[in-house]
């Protein structure tokens, strides 16, 4: 990578994490990353609203491969010292998504100064955090006939500036669910004459060993159970309303789907045995993020001819990311970047973006671009 550019895109790394902004705000951001790119380069950049991209158009237009970099924020607190430090407070970049987008425009400067024999599209995508995003930005695949995908993220716990890669599964699927209850509020002297959701809300939290029994599913299925909420601090009131949220989790999204069809019928038959209304929310919804064995060979390929340091991927990570909405449209490969085994962990008030690995992202992805 030249200098000149990595000096460049450093600098805008930290000029990103100084103004950090939540999933689907994104405002400032993305305004920042498109004036970069029309200051910098030659390419077409495309607004779509709360996302755009960036195209490199090729004399020679082989293929169509597309790379995504994500740019939201966490609502988490910068409490370590920085000179480039987040402007906002309980707003900071503690997952890097500074840094994926950096390293993107640190790519497409080389691409437009040096060429490829592929169209690249450079998609740079919000929300990446709620699972919003890439189910909006999906729409590019389709559109542009993208033939390819690739994307990666730093991670702490691995071995510094190693690319790690894995086939299949490489993120677990997830969503938050929401069961909500209600009945008929008494006094709590004549419970009798009320219908309170606790005993059903209670039999739901008591089967979920049994519905994620390791024996009865192919891969891992997690259900962790993360609120309960039943009437209120009312000792005289015999309780009416009840709410069960649980995150759930799987290695393969069709075992999650047949979990929260089970929960889900559970409740139904539990309401009717009390007498009770039902209902059911789900948010922050991620697919699992699934790689073509083919597009992760690229990688291993690409890392071996500039000799970048590789190792494979044991097991897939059970938290959740929603580039898997566009391996369900084309082909494509998500991978990982180490900051260290003992670097602080991502979401985490001591964590920083490591600069030192925009190059190697880059070098990474412009092997990947002439494959």
């Amino acid at each position: 990578m030249e200098n000149k550019n990595l000096q460049l895109v450093i600098q805008l790394r930290h000029e990103l994490h100084a103004h950090p902004e939540l999933s689907n705000h994104e405002v400032w951001t993305k305004q920042h990353l498109m004036e970069f790119l029309k200051t910098h380069t030659n390419l077409e950049v495309v607004d779509r609203g709360r996302w755009f991209y960036a195209i490199y158009h090729s004399k020679v237009g082989k293929r169509n491969i597309a790379f995504r970099a994500d740019f939201d924020a966490l609502p988490i607190e910068e409490t370590i010292e920085l000179p480039y430090g987040s402007k906002y407070p309980g707003v900071s970049h503690k997952c890097g998504h500074d840094g994926h987008s950096s390293t993107l425009c640190g790519f497409a400067l080389e691409i437009d100064q040096k060429g490829s024999d592929n169209n690249i599209y450079f998609l740079f995508q919000h929300a990446e955090e709620t699972g919003d995003g890439a189910a909006e930005c999906a729409i590019l695949i389709e559109e542009k006939k993208i033939d390819e995908i690739f994307g990666w993220h730093n991670m702490s716990g691995i071995q510094e500036n190693t690319v790690y890669v894995i086939n299949g599964t490489a993120q677990y699927a997830s969503k938050g669910m929401s069961i909500y209850m209600e009945g008929v509020p008494s006094h709590a002297s004549e419970p009798e004459n009320g219908i309170n959701p606790a005993f059903a809300i209670a039999k739901i939290i008591d089967r979920i060993p049994s519905f994620i029994d390791p024996t009865k599913n192919k891969g891992n299925v997690l259900c962790t159970v993360v609120q309960v909420d039943i009437g209120e601090k009312a000792f005289g009131v015999n309780a009416s309303k009840g709410t069960l949220r649980m995150t759930i989790r799987a290695l393969y999204e069709e075992e999650m789907d047949r979990l929260q069809r089970s929960l889900e019928n559970l409740a139904q038959a539990e309401a009717e045995k009390y007498g009770l209304k039902v209902r059911f929310e789900y948010q922050d919804e991620f697919p699992e993020t699934s790689n073509h064995e083919e597009s992760s060979n690229k990688i291993r390929q690409v890392c071996a001819k500039k000799n970048i340091p590789m190792l494979e991927l044991n097991e897939a990570f059970r938290a959740s990311e929603d580039f898997g909405h566009y391996t369900k449209l084309t082909k494509g490969s998500y991978c990982y970047i180490g900051n260290g085994e003992d670097y602080p962990n991502i979401h985490t008030f001591e964590y920083d973006f490591k600069d030192d690995l925009i190059e190697t992202g880059v070098e990474l992805f412009k092997g990947l671009a002439e494959c």
